[in-house]
């Protein structure tokens, strides 16, 4: 089992900048991935960025050039940096991490949600 907790939504400015971080515990040398999603009333829950195992990077189209998503040595904790923020970019962002299972499958652990709100 894996265990997130994450930390640094808050309310910001249109232009200005947020970092979301995120730790794990529990069977941390399993996780293949760690990563962001988030999500709005009335929407589905989208990826916006990913780290794999051997530091490749998937970013959405709508947050490339803009976020930048990172982790710590120990692969434990994952952030993301959040640069010229815009208003569209209010969500609830989730943490997540997704652990090999079987063959072919996977699964996600999320943790709590952190509240990002980009407004004058």
């Amino acid at each position: 089992q894996v265990q997130l907790a994450e930390s640094g939504g808050g309310l910001v400015q249109p232009g200005g900048s947020l970092r979301l971080s995120c730790t794990a515990s529990g069977s941390v040398f399993e996780i293949d991935g760690l990563g962001w999603s988030r999500q709005v009333p009335g929407k589905q829950r989208e990826l916006v960025a990913r780290i794999y195992s051997d530091g490749g990077r998937y970013y959405d189209d709508a947050v490339k050039g803009r976020f930048t998503i990172s982790r710590d040595n120990a692969k434990t904790t994952v952030y993301l940096q959040m640069d010229s923020l815009k208003p569209e970019d209010t969500a609830v962002y989730y943490c997540n991490a997704a652990v090999p299972k079987g063959d072919s499958d996977l699964t996600t652990y999320w943790g709590q949600g952190a509240q990002v709100t980009v407004s004058s």
